[in-house]
């Protein structure tokens, strides 16, 4: 049996209650391939009314966890949390939190920024480059404990890594993505409720997409990871989705890829033409959208 389709629509810091109510309405009567897996994450805010409206068989996300079960941690929410409020799933690691901020690559000229500022002058690069890779370890090490915390609190992990555009340039894209899963591969071990959102971050909210041959050379790259580092069962389970300025328009020959397996929509996925034209791919061979040796491999 194929991986499930998984479709994962991220809201992000934007909706009222009228408009995510009219999505979740939608969303509710609209008639849903039952080989995809529908997720969708509104603003916390919006969580509890989503899971209200929503009808059964489309699950809720949280866009955040925090890696403790409790205590004097302003503004956080917990996994048991989510549990309590019938949210099964969290993202984790996307670029937006670990860049703007500072969970993960806390980007030079942000740090950069503070030391001019404090000392009024520009600070000697090899000390900047030693406090940005410990910030990094740091960072990438708190998203991974979140993961963790989300797993024992019984909810699924929607798993965000990606590289910026000057490390695709500079040919570390592969490197910089299994560096971020290898955080979690040193923490975690059942992998069965985890999907890997693969998302360049030179692609998120700008209109540029990865091509279908970037895009797959990457998955296939986690892929192998996973069989390397991980295991077989979870190279081969895994389900490997892409995010990045995803639409209507390339969804179709995105999905066709072999180690393509869903996808996670930022903004588009408020759009009523992406929400049904991503709602229709089937999984494993998508069948019913593509003839059967359209998918590839």
């Amino acid at each position: 049996m194929g991986r499930q389709f998984f479709v994962g629509g991220n809201f992000k810091m934007n909706g009222t209650i009228k408009s995510i109510t009219d999505i979740v309405e939608n969303l509710s009567k609209a008639k849903l391939d039952e080989n995809t897996e529908v997720v969708i994450a509104p603003p916390a805010l919006y969580l509890l009314l989503t899971r209200e409206h929503l009808r059964p068989g489309i699950e809720v996300a949280s866009q955040n966890v925090f890696n403790k079960p409790n205590g004097a941690f302003t503004g956080e929410i917990s996994a048991e949390q989510l549990q309590d409020s019938g949210i099964g799933w969290t993202l984790v690691g996307h670029s937006e939190r670990r860049v703007v901020l500072g969970e993960d690559d806390a980007v030079s000229g942000i740090l950069l920024s503070f030391v001019e500022v404090g000392s009024g002058k520009r600070p000697d690069k090899e000390w900047l480059r030693t406090r940005n890779r410990r910030k990094e370890r740091r960072g990438i090490q708190f998203i991974a404990s979140k993961t963790t915390a989300a797993l024992q609190g019984g909810l699924g992990v929607i798993f965000c890594c990606g590289e910026t555009l000057e490390q695709r340039e500079a040919n570390k894209t592969i490197d910089v993505v299994t560096r971020q899963l290898q955080a979690v591969a040193d923490v975690v071990k059942d992998w069965s409720k985890i999907v890997i959102a693969y998302e360049p971050v030179w692609a998120i909210g700008t209109g540029k997409v990865a091509s279908t041959e970037q895009a797959q050379e990457v998955h296939a790259a986690i892929r192998h990871w996973l069989s390397s580092k991980v295991s077989s069962e979870a190279a081969e389970n895994t389900r490997i989705i892409y995010g990045g300025s995803v639409s209507e328009k390339n969804c179709r020959e995105l999905a066709k890829e072999k180690d393509i397996d869903g996808f996670l929509v930022g903004g588009a996925s408020l759009k009523p033409a992406c929400e049904s034209e991503l709602l229709l791919l089937r999984s494993s061979s998508l069948e019913g959208v593509f003839g059967e040796s359209d998918r590839q491999g």
